[in-house]
């Protein structure tokens, strides 16, 4: 994607967090000739060689599972806070913009067998059921509920490039900074309230 050098995010440790906290990706490939996308979630882990890697599943009626096979570059672009910023909150004469932190990651796509995608959905369930008061655990479903995982395609993707931008009104000074955070904390929506917590920490 297009970064401009301001808005660069290169902070590894800072990038897998927001991954890892904003899990819900687009994921995008060629598929029958077009773009295809499609959304899931997908997970951050570092494999036995040391290689990071993402893994995900996608419904084994989807047509861009079938289209692995035939191209494995993938895009998994991962959203996180973003709010309009009014050109009135500032100072002076300007532009309105929109803030906002975006990941995008690049990679191979290996289809996992049917015990690689169980012990996959180990993992995913159980990092979406830590918070949850009975936790639900795969190993716990019955045969019956588990018949559903055929239904699936799971995967990795062995990542080749990762890209992140964090823009953040970094080109403005102090006083107008500390505005804009004022102002979108006045609004009281949530994704203005996150976009003016990650300002705060950024400056």
């Amino acid at each position: 994607m297009y970064i401009p050098e301001l808005y660069k995010n290169e902070n590894r440790e800072e990038i897998e967090n927001f991954v890892h906290q904003n899990g819900f990706a687009i994921l995008v490939n060629q598929t029958q000739g077009k773009l295809w996308a499609t959304h899931t979630p997908l997970l951050l882990e570092t494999r036995e060689d040391g290689k990071l890697i993402l893994t995900g599943h996608i419904s084994k009626a989807n047509p861009q599972a079938l289209s692995f096979n035939d191209n494995d570059e993938v895009l998994a672009i991962f959203s996180g806070a973003h709010a309009y910023i009014s050109s009135s909150w500032y100072d002076h004469e300007n532009v309105p913009t929109w803030n906002y932190l975006a990941v995008h990651v690049y990679g191979k796509v290996r289809v996992y067998n049917h015990e690689e995608a169980l012990d996959f959905l180990k993992k995913l369930v159980d990092k979406y059921e830590a918070k949850s008061k009975n936790p639900v655990r795969v190993e716990n479903l019955s045969e019956k509920t588990m018949r559903e995982a055929r239904g699936i395609v799971a995967f990795e993707i062995e990542i080749t490039n990762l890209e992140a931008q964090k823009k953040l009104s970094q080109n403005r000074d102090d006083k107008n900074y500390r505005n804009i955070i004022t102002e979108l904390e006045k609004t009281k929506e949530n994704q203005a309230l996150a976009v003016a917590e990650a300002m705060k920490k950024n400056r």
